[in-house]
């Protein structure tokens, strides 16, 4: 899809940022980008397991759309002179991991998955789009447009019979999201 800070005015597209502005907004496109590495191959790994052909199929498209948040945070990263994350090989091997082996159990629990990851990506989200310069629109179109799509995947996840994830599991994804966003952030 085209990336949502395209249709914004020329003087929006390039914002007048101070350094610091500058690394902030691009340590948290970079968080973006590794959250969107982790959830594509979290989607790939649930899908390589799924048992119904309509789940694997929403679980595909649910992928797919994060392979748009990808290229649009990477173009900002470069628009911002910065980069991706070092460890993206590692977030992604492990996201994999970790889908193929929740989907072990059932479809229901990949769904469950999906449905948490979302709503905590969802939750992170937001808490950059408080944190982002004022004047930092490209991100700020960008993580909105992604925000509203990991929504839309949560409640598909929902729709389809996700199946809440039990206590302690919700805990372990929020803290390794933490230390993810705490390493991406910076390198």
């Amino acid at each position: 899809r085209v990336n949502p800070a395209n249709g914004l005015e020329a003087a929006e597209r390039q914002p007048m940022l101070d350094d610091v502005q500058r690394r902030h907004a691009a340590g948290l496109m970079r968080i973006n980008h590794a959250g969107e590495i982790c959830a594509q191959a979290l989607y790939f790994g649930h899908a390589r397991v799924a048992r119904d052909p309509e789940v694997e199929r929403k679980l595909l498209q649910a992928a797919d759309e994060e392979g748009d948040h990808l290229a649009w945070c990477r173009e900002r990263l470069a628009e911002l002179n910065s980069r991706p994350s070092l460890f993206d090989p590692l977030w992604y091997a492990g996201s994999y991991a970790l889908g193929v082996v929740a989907g072990l159990g059932s479809d229901r629990w990949n769904l469950g998955f999906v449905v948490e990851t979302e709503r905590q990506v969802e939750a992170h989200l937001g808490e950059h789009l408080q944190t982002l310069p004022t004047e930092e629109h490209p991100s700020r179109a960008i993580v909105s447009q992604m925000q509203s799509d990991e929504a839309e995947h949560a409640d598909m996840a929902e729709a389809a019979g996700a199946r809440p994830l039990p206590w302690p599991i919700p805990g372990l994804m929020r803290r390794a999201a933490g230390v993810m966003k705490a390493v991406a952030y910076r390198l």
